[in-house]
């Protein structure tokens, strides 16, 4: 049944999901890429669409912005709609300078300095990891695709402006992260609970050591191998 967020109909939702987490870029990669694509939910203009893509139904949906959005997404997905896999594909921030705008990066943990897990669950949980098979076949398929993918742990943030402009480089130091960005965690956290799988696709868009960045165009083009690479490797 549809749930408060999400106004699809039973069996309208693919076992597969791919979530960024602009509604606009969940149309663009439905329009784009997916067969017979059909809007099957806009409630708060959340677009969702289900297509097929080489042989596999496939589903976008945005997330929004946040872990809050997230986590009510995601929540939805997996238990009402039997989502069994959830794949993030958005865009970070670099924490290191070897790590530059328009690099590919796939999670392999989300730190956090977020109370959603204990407010979730009532166990504090700062750390987690993403399903090790999906994110097996996603750097397979990437090596087999040719494109570069930098393996890095990342930091869950619920704000995205602070007073103190060092705080980064204290976390970063501290819990040995890489990049920055505002969903991961949540998706993996529930995904765990949850018995599911997730990942997380990012695309370098700025960098907080340089304070380097790539304009709106050059991220529309950095965006295609992602999504080339996300849907390829959870199709096959």
């Amino acid at each position: 049944m549809p749930t408060p967020h999400i106004e699809a109909a039973p069996g309208d939702i693919a076992e597969l999901v791919l979530m960024p987490g602009d509604p606009i870029r969940a149309e663009f990669i439905a329009s784009n890429w997916l067969h017979s694509a059909k809007l099957i939910s806009r409630v708060r203009n959340m677009l969702a669409f289900t297509g097929i893509f080489q042989g596999v139904p496939v589903t976008v949906m945005a997330s929004g912005m946040g872990m809050p959005s997230m986590g009510i997404y995601c929540h939805e997905l997996f238990t009402e709609y039997q989502v069994g896999r959830i794949l993030r594909v958005g865009s970070c921030g670099s924490y290191e300078s070897s790590l530059n705008p328009m690099d590919l990066v796939l999670a392999t943990e989300a730190w956090t300095d977020s109370s959603f897990a204990e407010v979730y669950s009532g166990v504090p949980q700062q750390r987690v990891r993403p399903s090790t098979r999906l994110n097996e076949r996603l750097y397979h398929t990437s090596f087999t695709m040719g494109i570069e993918l930098k393996q890095c742990a990342i930091h869950s943030s619920d704000v995205f402006y602070r007073k103190d402009p060092e705080y980064y480089q204290r976390i970063r130091e501290r819990e040995q992260l890489q990049a920055v960005e505002m969903e991961a965690f949540a998706l993996f956290y529930l995904a765990e609970q949850l018995g599911r799988e997730a990942a997380s696709l990012l695309t370098v868009s700025d960098s907080l050591v340089n304070h380097s960045a790539i304009d709106s165009h050059a991220r529309e083009q950095a965006f295609l191998p992602m999504i080339e690479l996300a849907l390829k490797a959870t199709t096959s």
